[in-house]
C-alpha cells in the first residue's frame, strides 16, 4: 500500500481533472483515450472513475498500440475489443464500446465520435519520439479539431526526466507513425506540455485543456514521483528500460537482436555471430559516461513473427546503467552501431527503411558505414537541438 506522504507527492492531471477541474467534464459525454497505465496513485482506472461519476457519461474508449489492455505485440494489428469479452463484461466497460486506434483507423471516426462532447487523453507516455502513444496523441487531437470536439489531455510524468534532451530532430518530410513530429529522439516534455506544443504547431484549432499535475518537478524521475510503474507496454517492463529506450530503440532498424523474447528486452543486444566478451571489452574501453557492459549469451523466445533470432543462441552485451544522470542513450547507442559497423563489417546491417524511420532522416545510418565520428555526427544536430531546448521553454510548466 501506499503511505499518504505518497500519495500526495504526485498529484496526477487525472485526479486534478476528477476533483478541481470537475466542471470541464460535468454534464459531458466522454470519449477517453486511454489503455491499462490509465490509473491513478492507488491504480483504480481512469474508466472506472469517471463511470462513477454521476456528472457525466462515459460513452466510448479508444485504445492504442497493443491495445486497451497492453497485452499486444509491436506492430500488430489491434482490433477493436468486443464488450462481450469476459475481461470486459464483468466490469464497468460492460456496455462502453472500445475502439482501436491501431487497427483500421489510427484516429477516430466521424462515426465512433457521434454524440461525443468531450476527448479526454490519458496515458502514460516514455518520453521517446518513437512511441506511438504521443502519434495516436497528435491524431486524435485532430479529429477533435476536424468535429469541433473538446480535447482534454490529463497530464502525466515524463519518466526519464523533463530536463534532458538529445538525439537528432526529425527532418520535415521523414514523419511516419514512430516519429510525427519535428522533435529530438529524447524531446524532454511532460505529454500535456508537448500537447501544447503541438497544438500551437500542428493543430491550432484544436479546443485544447490540459489538467495540470500538482507536486511534479522537471527533473523527477518516475521512481521519484511515489506513483507506482505500470509497464506501458510489453517490452516496456521497468523504468530502466525506459532510460536506455531512446537509444537502444535504433537497433529494431538493425539484423540484430534488441533482447524482445527475453526477460530484458532492450537492456541485452546481440545476434548469432556476435562475440559479447570481444564486443563489451570495446565498449568499456571507450569509458561512456554512466554505463557499463557485461558479456551474455540469451536466446529470444518467439514473441511474435517479426522476433529477430527466435530460438537461435545470441552473444552480446546487457547495458548496466550506473549513473542514469550521466548516461546519454543516443550517444551510447552511436558508439555501439559504430562499432558493430567496424568489427562486424560481414555480418551487421541495418534495415535501411525502418532505421532512417526511427532516426527521422536518412544521414545518420550513412554516417555511421563511412565511419563518422560521434564528434562529426552530433555536430549535424547540435544546432538545431539548442534551437528546440530554446523554443520549448516556452510550453514548461513545470520548474
Amino acid at each position: 500500500m501506499f503511505s499518504t506522504a505518497q500519495q500526495q507527492k504526485v498529484k496526477l492531471g487525472l485526479n486534478v481533472l476528477l476533483t478541481e477541474k470537475r466542471d470541464w467534464i460535468q454534464g459531458k459525454s466522454i470519449g477517453l483515450i486511454t489503455n491499462h497505465t490509465g490509473v491513478d496513485a492507488t491504480l483504480r482506472s481512469n474508466y472506472q472513475l469517471l463511470a462513477e461519476m454521476p456528472s457525466c457519461r462515459l460513452s466510448a474508449i479508444f485504445s492504442p498500440e497493443h491495445g486497451f489492455w497492453g497485452a499486444v505485440q509491436d506492430g500488430i494489428t489491434v482490433n477493436n475489443l468486443d464488450v462481450s469479452d469476459e475481461n470486459l463484461s464483468q466490469s464497468h466497460l460492460a456496455s462502453v464500446p472500445v475502439y482501436s486506434l491501431y487497427g483500421q483507423s489510427v484516429r477516430p471516426t466521424a462515426n465512433q465520435l457521434e454524440g461525443i462532447d468531450l476527448l479526454i487523453y490519458d496515458m502514460q507516455d516514455v518520453g521517446a519520439r518513437y512511441y506511438t502513444y504521443i502519434s495516436t496523441l497528435l491524431h486524435a487531437m485532430e479529429a477533435a479539431s476536424d468535429h469541433s470536439i473538446e480535447f482534454v489531455v490529463a497530464d502525466r510524468p515524463n519518466p526519464i526526466t523533463g530536463n534532458a534532451v538529445e538525439g537528432p530532430i526529425l527532418v520535415r518530410g521523414c514523419e511516419s507513425f514512430v516519429g510525427i513530429h519535428t522533435m529530438p529522439i529524447r524531446y524532454g516534455l511532460t505529454i500535456g506540455e508537448l500537447a501544447t506544443l503541438l497544438k500551437v504547431e500542428c493543430v491550432p484549432a484544436c479546443r485544447l485543456k490540459v489538467a495540470w499535475m500538482h507536486g511534479y518537478e522537471r527533473g523527477m524521475w518516475y521512481d521519484e514521483t511515489g506513483l507506482q510503474w505500470v509497464p506501458p507496454s510489453p517490452n516496456m517492463p521497468t523504468l530502466t528500460t525506459a532510460v536506455l529506450y531512446p537509444g537502444l530503440c535504433l537497433f529494431e532498424g538493425t539484423n540484430m537482436s534488441e533482447g524482445r523474447g527475453t526477460t530484458k528486452p532492450f537492456e541485452y543486444i546481440g545476434a548469432p555471430w556476435c562475440n559479447g566478451e570481444r564486443w563489451a571489452k570495446t565498449l568499456n574501453a571507450l569509458g561512456l559516461p554512466g554505463v557499463l557492459f557485461r558479456p551474455v549469451v540469451f536466446t529470444p523466445a518467439p514473441v511474435a513473427e517479426s522476433t529477430k533470432h527466435a530460438k537461435q543462441t545470441c552473444g552480446g552485451v546487457a547495458i548496466h546503467i550506473t549513473d542514469r544522470g550521466h548516461f546519454l542513450p543516443v550517444e551510447t547507442v552511436i558508439h555501439m552501431l559504430s562499432t558493430l559497423s567496424t568489427e562486424y563489417r560481414d555480418d551487421f546491417a541495418f534495415r535501411p527503411t525502418h532505421f532512417d524511420r526511427l532516426a527521422g532522416n536518412n544521414w545518420l545510418r550513412d554516417a555511421l558505414l563511412n565511419g563518422e565520428s560521434l564528434d562529426e555526427i552530433q555536430a549535424r544536430w547540435t544546432e538545431e537541438l539548442q534551437v528546440w531546448c530554446e523554443n520549448t521553454t516556452q510550453y514548461h510548466t513545470y520548474t
